[in-house]
C-alpha cells in the first residue's frame, strides 16, 4: 500500500492514475465544442471548469483509495500546496487592481497618452518586448500578465485588435522573459537539477529564444498593421502613475503579491483625487467585483491542485516517467535523449498545470537520460525548461492562460492559438533538436 503522507514512500506506477485528467478534459472541451457548434458565442462558458473537473476528482479519489491512499487528506495537501495559494492570491488581487483601475479611468489615461502616438503595426510587437522585459526582471510570467494585461485590454479596445491578439503577445512576451530570467524559478530549478551554471543554460536558451521572439515581432507586426487606432476623450495623466507604479516596482524584482497590493492601495488613492465621484465605498465594491470575477479561476487552480496530487499520489506521474524512460534506453543518440527530456518535461506539465512543479518532478530522470545519451548539461537544462514554458504558455486549463482569460472574459481557447511566441519556440527548439547534422555529432560523442 502507498502512503503519501509517509515521506519516500514507493510509489508504484499506474497508467490510470492518470485518467481523471482526461475526464475532465473531455467533458469541459467537449462540452464547450457541442454547445459551440450548436451557434452558443459562449459556448465553453455553458459548463463551467469548476464543475465539469468534479468527476474527475471522484475518480481520482476513488483510484486513490483503491491503491490504500488516504484520498481526502491528499487532496487537501494539493488545494494547500504553497504555489496553489499563491497563484489564487494573484488571482484576487489582479482582479480587484483591474477594476479599481479601470473605475478610475487608468486605462482610458494610458491609452489616450501613449496609443495615439504609437503606429498600429508597432502595438502587439511593443505589448510583447514590454512584457518580455518585465517577466525578465521579475522572473514570473503571472506577475508580468497581471501587471501588463489591464494595459493590453486598453489597447485591444482603443486600437480595435482583437483581444485573444492582444493578450496573446502579452502571454508570450511573459513567456519570453520568464524562460531566460536568471532569477525564475523555472530556471533556477532546471540549472540546478542539471547540474550547470545559470550562465551556461541562458547561453543554450537565448540560441533557440532569439530566433523564436524575432520571428514572433515579425508576425505580430503584420498582424497588427491595419488596426484603426481611436484614442478616448483626454483625462488627467495623473491616473497613469498607478500602472508605472506596478510596472516599476515589478522591474525592481518586488514580490508580486506586495506589487499588487501596493498598486491597489495606490489606484484607490489616484481614484479619490483625480477621479470624479469616487469614494471609500466605490472603492470596496470595485475591488470586491474584482474578486468576483476570480472567482470560477481561483476554484479551479484549488481543484487542479488537488487532483495532481492524487494522480501523482497513486502514481500516475511515476508511470509517465518509467514510459518515457523505457523510450530513451531505446534509443541511443543524443537526438533520442533530447527528444526524451522534452516529452517529460511537456507531458509532466500537462497532467499538473504548473511548470516549476514538472521540471523538479522530472528534473532527475532528465538528467539520467542527459548522461546516457551525451546531452550537456546545459542543454538538458534548456530543453527541460523550454518545453515546460511552452506547455504552460498554451495549456487552456494553466494559470497564465486562466489569468488572462478571466481578466479579458475571452475563451481559453481562443487565447491558445494567439500565444504565437510558445508555438514558434517549441517549433525552432523541435527542428533544432532533430537536424540532420547533429545525428553524426551525437554518434561521434557516444562513440
Amino acid at each position: 500500500m502507498n502512503d503519501p503522507s509517509r515521506p519516500g514512500a514507493p510509489l508504484s506506477p499506474s497508467a490510470l492514475a492518470l485518467s481523471p485528467l482526461l475526464v475532465f478534459l473531455a467533458l469541459f472541451f467537449g462540452a464547450g465544442l457541442y454547445f459551440t457548434a450548436h451557434g452558443d458565442a459562449m459556448g465553453f462558458y455553458q459548463l463551467h471548469a469548476p464543475v465539469a473537473i468534479l468527476p474527475a476528482l471522484a475518480l481520482a479519489a476513488f483510484i486513490a483509495w483503491r491503491r490504500g491512499i488516504k484520498p481526502l487528506e491528499t487532496l487537501l495537501q494539493g488545494m494547500g500546496d504553497h504555489n496553489v495559494v499563491l497563484m489564487c492570491l494573484i488571482f484576487l488581487l489582479a482582479g480587484g487592481f483591474v477594476e479599481v483601475s479601470k473605475a478610475i479611468g487608468a486605462v482610458d489615461a494610458i491609452v489616450a497618452l501613449g496609443v495615439g502616438n504609437v503606429h498600429p503595426a508597432l502595438l502587439l510587437p511593443a505589448l510583447f518586448v514590454v512584457a518580455g522585459f518585465i517577466s525578465m526582471s521579475l522572473g514570473t510570467s503571472m506577475g508580468t500578465i497581471a501587471a501588463v494585461a489591464p494595459i493590453a485590454l486598453g489597447v485591444s479596445d482603443a486600437s480595435g485588435l482583437d483581444r485573444a491578439l492582444v493578450l496573446g503577445a502579452v502571454i508570450g512576451g511573459a513567456t519570453f522573459g520568464d524562460n531566460l530570467s536568471v532569477i525564475s524559478d523555472t530556471a533556477i530549478v532546471a540549472s540546478r537539477t542539471q547540474g550547470c551554471t545559470m550562465r551556461e543554460k541562458f547561453r543554450e536558451n537565448f540560441k533557440l529564444a532569439l530566433p523564436a521572439a524575432l520571428a514572433t515581432l515579425v508576425l505580430l507586426g503584420f498582424l497588427g498593421e491595419t488596426a484603426p487606432v481611436d484614442t478616448p476623450d483626454p483625462v488627467s495623466p495623473w491616473l497613469i502613475l498607478p500602472y508605472l507604479i506596478v510596472l516599476g516596482l515589478a522591474i525592481a524584482g518586488i514580490d508580486v503579491i506586495i506589487v499588487l497590493s501596493l498598486g491597489l492601495v495606490v489606484a484607490g488613492l489616484f481614484g479619490v483625487f483625480f477621479a470624479e465621484d469616487f469614494g471609500f465605498a466605490a472603492y470596496t465594491s470595485h475591488i470586491w467585483d474584482g474578486f468576483e470575477s476570480m472567482v470560477e479561476i481561483t476554484l479551479l487552480s484549488l481543484l487542479v491542485g488537488g487532483l495532481g496530487a492524487l494522480m501523482k499520489a497513486a502514481g500516475g506521474l511515476a508511470w509517465l516517467a518509467q514510459t518515457i524512460g523505457k523510450f530513451a534506453r531505446g534509443h541511443r543518440s543524443r537526438r533520442a535523449g533530447e527528444i526524451s527530456i522534452a516529452a517529460l518535461s511537456a507531458t509532466t506539465d500537462v497532467f499538473t498545470a504548473n511548470n516549476t512543479v514538472a521540471i523538479l518532478i522530472s528534473g532527475g530522470l532528465a538528467r539520467d537520460v542527459a548522461q546516457q545519451h551525451g546531452v550537456p548539461p546545459a542543454r538538458a537544462a534548456s530543453v527541460l525548461d523550454i518545453f515546460a514554458c511552452v506547455t504552460q504558455g498554451v495549456l487552456p486549463y494553466g494559470a497564465q492562460i486562466l489569468l488572462a482569460a478571466s481578466l479579458s472574459k475571452v475563451s481559453p481557447l481562443q487565447l491558445v492559438g494567439n500565444v504565437h511566441y510558445s508555438w514558434l519556440l517549441g517549433g525552432i527548439t523541435l527542428v533544432a533538436m532533430l537536424w540532420p547534422s547533429r545525428k553524426r555529432t551525437a554518434e561521434a560523442a557516444l562513440g
